[in-house]
């Protein structure tokens, strides 16, 4: 991040097997009788994708052969072979991203870890990392403490943490048995309200006598209501239901349960409603049924070696100026999402938030997905469709903070501000407007690790991205602090511990229950040891989001482009702590919002509006030609350099030319109290323009296909994930970037008129070289000065330059990125083949395929 040694410590990329010349993975760790049932079937599913695509392709390229020389194809002589699968149908998706398959019937369940215990060391084990760290051991020492005796509470009190964090069993509504009766059981912890009633559709808003819950010793109160005579539930499925609640002044209030599964605002009323979410019925599996509990089908994803995140929001997904549902989601955007390349999606907005505009940051329902878009089976079917195309699936929690809300939300639940947060001034965040949760009180943790493993368990989701984590782990918050790197910022009197120590234990029942999820912490503190285990003393994240490369571009591109600075900016993608991986992204949506600026916007400002017409379909200018060329280079520099996963939010991959404005009226900003102009509840710039991207008379088809060209080179050589990371050169005056990552050796020219021949770049492995992929390329809106097609062999030849032993010589135009390879595994006519990713010049699937 922004402090730490610049030594990149990575995940080697998998072994491969070879299949008739078709790589694909290989797990060499487990025999077949090993396996458990589903992984023979992940794998007899994987190979049978890999060679039906490979027999395909291969008649095609026969077929090809025999019509060009004249040779006519017999009838049907393929006819009853693999080859009766038309390749010809096939898209290049098919090949590099094959779809999951399972049997008719099958349904898709989770296979749990164990809870493991704490190791008996001092909590210091981490810091074998970083040796200068052992000045502060005495802080990792307490944490540790800390940490050990909240799990032992867990235990003796609790059952274990397996049972503590499925709260969801408990509170809220619960179908179960009183006294030899079915009914419904509801309990709140509201310790500080004096009485508190069910009120809702089922009893007219009005509560009955036995609608009246009884408060127990730790301040939670329950209520049974038995089912009908007819056997049908007392609370019909989908009703309108809220508690009313007799506060600790005795002041009277309706509000919905905390644990609630969904909430909902009628198109003609202020406030939310909570809602009774159990279905009566079960659908089978894969079945979208509006009134039946969606079955999954689909196993979870194998865990990649990086992520590729498409960061994206279901509700403004749309090409239209509305609220865009989970169903339309699930149909339109996975399949493009899976097109370009990326393995993950990163969702946005899940917990439901009663302002739109909050950009679901101001949760106000944390049990509950976002009503707007549809259902939570809706949900559920998103999600599994996506698993059917091999995409992770993170969500975008919020643990940092709350919602003031105290209509919609759990805030002042039973008149008092210090239930599950800090009371007084500690509980609130001035900039944030919102509550402040107190991680040291035992039903805050109940309530928050619960909540984390329900998107789990419930949804299947695959882990999270933290939001606000710097908010969490400090008492400034990050506010008006900048942290130098000094270790007294991360372990003292400043740094929140039962804050730290949560994240610590959420991460702990994370990868224990869910060994492949993938937890993402937003940290721009730089906290060490944030990304190691747990169990080592670590804070226990993956990944790191490594926010200061998107805030260095936006300070690079203020500058002329004879300005910018090579070592500058290589070492703002490279600084970031040994052993601890980070995800690398040049903007995310923080960058599309009103009030910032994307890359694209930055590079060509109002241009956009009037020169971005492709080729022979209208005029451009200097700006745009400058603007495509440099959003190419900015994108694969960062994806290259910035960490062991990439992130890219929705639409910012071609260039998205309007900035994202949320449907808001007028208000003030609360940490300044200056007034800010609303947009009167317009839809109109809370959407993605994917007909501009579509479009081939426009040039944001470029962007879109050199993003897509960039992924599938990262599926075919992992170089993300790759150990070896090296910048060989950069150098000011030229303006060149030489980067090692992996086998590929990538060339950046930055100068903004002058080009280089026969220049000499270093490389790490000797042998013959070629060109794989080119920013240059037509299809990426280039010149074709320099094109796979035409650039030959480049030889490297021994002898040290620029520390490297060996050498080969390029050409290298101005403001262009070219990537060179091993010259095995270069094909220059790549993309004309049924596999092929238009400008992209890999032989077959590369040699560490990895979809």
């Amino acid at each position: 991040m922004r402090t730490g040694s610049s030594v990149i410590q990575s995940t080697p990329c998998r072994s491969v097997a070879r299949l008739s010349g078709v790589t694909r993975p290989r797990n060499v760790a487990t025999a077949a009788g090993e396996m458990s049932p589903l992984e023979v079937l992940r794998r007899e599913n994987e190979l049978l994708k890999a060679t039906v695509a490979e027999a395909s392709a291969s008649i095609q390229e026969l077929e090809g052969s025999l019509s060009s020389s004249n040779v006519p194809l017999p009838q049907g002589a393929f006819a009853g072979s693999p080859a009766s699968i038309d390749s010809r149908a096939l898209a290049p998706e098919d090949y590099w991203s094959p779809t999951i398959d399972v049997p008719a019937g099958y349904v898709y369940e989770d296979e749990y870890g164990a809870i493991t215990p704490v190791p008996s060391h001092d909590g210091t084990e981490c810091l074998k990392w970083d040796d200068t760290l052992w000045s502060h051991a005495d802080h990792f020492r307490y944490r540790w403490n800390i940490l050990k005796n909240i799990r032992n509470a867990i235990d003796q009190n609790e059952g274990g943490m397996q049972k503590f964090s499925q709260g969801w069993k408990i509170y809220g509504f619960n179908r179960g048995e009183n006294n030899g009766r079915t009914g419904i059981w509801f309990r709140e912890w509201a310790p500080g309200a004096k009485a508190l009633a069910l009120v809702g559709e089922f009893n007219n808003w009005e509560p009955k006598e036995g609608h009246w819950a009884f408060k127990n010793g730790f301040g939670v109160w329950e209520l049974f209501l038995p089912d009908n005579p007819d056997g049908s539930q007392a609370i019909p499925h989908r009703s309108k239901i809220k508690c009313r609640v007799e506060t600790i002044d005795g002041t009277w209030v309706e509000k919905i349960p905390a644990w609630i599964k969904w909430a909902t605002q009628e198109w003609n009323e202020v406030l939310f409603n909570g809602v009774y979410w159990c279905p009566d019925q079960v659908g089978a599996p894969g079945e979208v049924h509006p009134d039946k509990k969606y079955t999954f089908k689909y196993p979870r994803p194998p865990r990649p070696r990086a992520l590729r995140i498409y960061e994206c929001h279901v509700g403004m997904s749309s090409e239209e100026p509305k609220v865009n549902s989970y169903s339309e989601f699930r149909k339109d955007m996975l399949p493009r999402i899976r097109k370009l390349g990326y393995n993950a999606i990163q969702i946005m907005a899940i917990q439901e938030h009663a302002y739109y505009g909050s950009f679901g940051y101001h949760v106000t329902n944390f049990f509950g997905a976002s009503s707007r878009c549809g259902t939570p089976e809706e949900l559920k079917a998103m999600i599994d469709e996506a698993h059917r195309l091999g995409l992770i699936v993170l969500m975008d929690v919020v643990h940092s903070h709350a919602s003031k809300n105290t209509n919609d939300g759990i805030n002042m639940f039973d008149g008092t501000d210090g239930m599950y947060f800090h009371s007084g001034a500690r509980g609130n965040h001035w900039m944030w407007d919102s509550r402040l949760f107190n991680y040291g009180n035992w039903e805050t943790l109940r309530f928050l690790l619960s909540n984390a493993r329900w998107w789990m368990d419930e949804y299947k989701f695959d882990g999270y991205r933290f939001d606000g984590v710097t908010s969490m782990m400090y008492h400034h918050h990050g506010l008006s602090y900048a942290f130098t790197g000094q270790y007294d910022e991360y372990f003292g009197m400043n740094t929140d511990v039962d804050a730290v120590v949560y994240l610590q234990l959420v991460n702990n029942l994370l990868h224990d229950l869910f060994p492949n999820c993938i937890t993402i912490g937003e940290d721009v503190s730089g906290m060490p040891a944030f990304c190691r285990p747990w169990y080592e003393g670590g804070v226990g994240f993956d990944y790191r989001l490594n926010m200061a490369i998107a805030d260095k571009w936006i300070e690079v591109m203020k500058h002329s482009d004879y300005d910018w600075g090579m070592a500058d900016i290589t070492h703002t993608m490279t600084n970031r702590r040994y052993a601890e991986a980070c995800v690398g992204y040049a903007e995310s949506h923080d960058q599309a919002l009103v009030g910032d600026k994307t890359i694209a916007f930055w590079l060509m400002d109002k241009d956009m509006y009037d020169y971005m017409a492709a080729p022979g379909h209208g005029a451009s200018s200097p700006v745009i030609d400058r603007g495509i060329a440099l959003h190419k280079m900015i994108r694969l520099i960062t994806m290259a350099l910035g960490g062991e996963s990439y992130l890219n939010f929705m639409g910012n991959e071609f260039g998205h030319p309007e900035w994202i404005d949320f449907p808001r009226d007028d208000t003030y900003d609360p940490s300044t109290g200056a007034f800010v102009p609303g947009n009167g509840g317009s839809l109109e710039k809370c959407r993605r323009r994917w007909d501009l991207c579509d479009a081939d008379f426009l040039r944001y088809k470029f962007l879109c296909a050199f993003d897509r060209a960039m992924c599938h080179l990262d599926k075919a050589f992992g170089f993300m994930s790759a150990p070896h990371q090296w910048v060989s050169r950069k150098d000011e005056g030229d303006k060149v970037v030489v980067v090692e990552r992996g086998d590929l050796v990538m060339v950046f020219n930055f100068h903004p008129t002058t080009s280089y021949t026969d220049y000499r770049v270093g490389c790490n492995n000797g042998g013959t070289y070629k060109l794989l992929l080119s920013s240059d390329e037509e299809v990426f809106g280039g010149w074709r000065n320099l094109s796979k097609e035409t650039d030959g062999d480049h030889v490297s030849f021994g002898g040290d330059h620029d520390r490297r032993p060996n050498s080969f010589l390029v050409y290298a135009p101005s403001r262009t990125c070219a990537v060179y390879g091993p010259a095995d595994w270069a094909d220059p006519e790549a993309d004309r083949k049924p596999a092929g990713i238009p400008g992209l010049g890999v032989k077959e699937l590369g040699p560490y395929y990895e979809y």
